[in-house]
């Protein structure tokens, strides 16, 4: 169950780059407040593809969800493409999908070394890591805790977020990114790169895809539900973890900036 009183940790699309991963996990695990004692880590999606060890960031985020039980996984469109292929690996159409969006790297995470693959060793995946493809398809399509809605991609502005389509949440992006003015929560996602490599703040989201896999920059929300105060980390190209100032959009001079 989803705790008000703990802090939330919500980290952006993490594509593969467990080093990244394994240093903001340690962070947190240092830093932890001592009244704090199960910490809320929200994976926002994405944790494969693109980056050289999907295998190794997805154990991380499963050990960590091990470790404090209020944490989450949430379905991002990388972990669905995965997911979908290997429920159909003779589905050549799905497979080139997934390569094309940066599949590769996740199938030589996986299996060991690079092709060509059979559909058996594409579906053995699922065999061989069961509890990775069980978290992957169990994963949270959407969360809310407080004033506060998590989702991967974001949500359709028309819709109530009780009634959200599976593929707005992990998909969809202009129709939610350009919507302008208050929303019944604020919405905290990945899965649209920023430029510059920092956390977006507007009246309405809290953005966090800096674009790990090439940008060496994985960041972090930490969220206090009750009093709505938040903080913004990153890793840093020394290796340390830093806060950081989000850039703040003001689209209106009529709206309160959530943070």
């Amino acid at each position: 169950m989803l705790d008000m009183q703990s802090t939330i940790y919500a980290i952006g699309d993490v594509h593969g780059r467990s080093d990244l991963l394994a240093r903001l996990i340690n962070f947190i695990g240092k830093h932890v407040h001592e009244t704090d004692r199960n910490p809320q880590i929200f994976f926002l999606g994405d944790i494969i593809n693109r980056g050289h060890d999907s295998l190794g960031a997805m154990e991380i985020v499963r050990k960590t969800i091990e470790r404090w039980p209020g944490s989450r996984l949430f379905l991002g469109n990388h972990e669905k493409m995965f997911i979908d292929m290997l429920e159909r690996p003779d589905d050549e159409s799905l497979r080139r999908r997934f390569v094309r969006n940066g599949g590769i790297s996740t199938l030589v995470s996986y299996i060991g070394y690079d092709g060509p693959y059979s559909p058996e060793v594409v579906a053995d995946i699922s065999v061989r890591f069961q509890d990775h493809i069980l978290l992957m398809r169990n994963a949270s399509r959407i969360e809310t805790v407080g004033r506060y809605a998590f989702v991967h991609a974001g949500i359709d502005p028309r819709i109530a977020i009780s009634e959200q389509d599976e593929k707005d949440l992990i998909w969809i992006r202009e129709r939610f990114l350009d919507h302008i003015g208050p929303l019944s929560h604020i919405v905290v996602h990945g899965h649209t790169m920023l430029e510059p490599t920092l956390p977006v703040v507007t009246e309405n989201r809290i953005s966090l895809d800096t674009g790990a896999y090439h940008s060496g920059v994985l960041s972090m929300a930490v969220i206090a539900p009750e009093t709505g105060v938040v903080e913004f980390y990153a890793t840093h190209c020394d290796g340390s973890v830093q806060g950081v100032e989000p850039v703040f959009l003001e689209r209106s001079s009529t709206i309160t900036m959530p943070v």
